[in-house]
């Protein structure tokens, strides 16, 4: 290769250095502006009624994808009782949902909390609770907590809950958990009370009542954001 040969072939390597260097600049730019480096990260705690319905992605549509991700730690069947078969602090969720460094928690459980089976636990439930609290409080992202009343129970599952134990008992004790937590409370329990065409099993919420929870939730937030 003759020195001629050589300066144009340094040539053509240096305008393809330029030309990767300022298309690499574009994408990185455009990933910024689509992805924030530095989101707000908000936890979506529960049981099923969280994991499997659209409430989480309701919300984030309202939050706006621009500077929030929001993440679903539900897991179906978990209580607030840690003598249960199936407490939420025995998860894996819970882990990750500490793990995930959120910057606001929304926690709602409890609903399964009102199987006959659990009733003659109730009394640590309001300490099992906070116990759930303080994980989260004791984070170093400090995050804004937000306890939310479960919405009615409309069906027992054929005994297999107790919709008068969960209005008269278990929606009071977690009133009280927010109380003494000094936490704000959102409550859907009363904004879905005349919406039981919204459960498809009187538990669990169809699209439309997933839609409406994830509007309360950031209805409550908002003021805040």
């Amino acid at each position: 290769m003759n020195k001629q040969e050589i300066v144009s072939l340094a040539i053509r390597l240096f305008v393809l250095f330029i030309v990767i260097t300022i298309t690499a600049s574009f994408i990185l730019a455009r990933v910024n502006k689509e992805s924030p480096q530095n989101p707000i990260l908000v936890a979506c705690v529960g049981d099923s009624i969280t994991q499997s319905s659209v409430y989480p992605y309701e919300l984030s549509l309202q939050l706006g994808e621009e500077g929030y991700t929001v993440r679903n730690f539900g897991v179906g069947s978990t209580t607030v009782c840690l003598d249960s078969e199936t407490p939420y602090m025995d998860t894996n969720a819970f882990q990750e949902a500490l793990d995930f460094q959120p910057d606001i928690v929304i926690i709602m459980l409890g609903t399964n909390d009102a199987q006959p089976s659990l009733h003659s636990y109730n009394a640590s439930f309001v300490n099992d609770y906070t116990q759930i609290v303080a994980a989260f409080q004791n984070l170093s992202s400090e995050p804004k907590i937000w306890i939310v009343l479960p919405p009615p129970i409309f069906s027992n599952q054929g005994g297999a809950i107790s919709p008068e134990y969960f209005a008269n008992t278990i929606i009071p004790s977690i009133e009280q958990v927010a109380t003494q937590n000094n936490l704000p409370l959102i409550d859907v329990y009363s904004a879905l009370a005349d919406y039981s065409d919204y459960f498809y099993d009187g538990v669990h919420p169809t699209m439309e009542g997933g839609k409406l929870i994830g509007d309360e939730i950031y209805k409550a937030l908002k003021p805040t954001l």
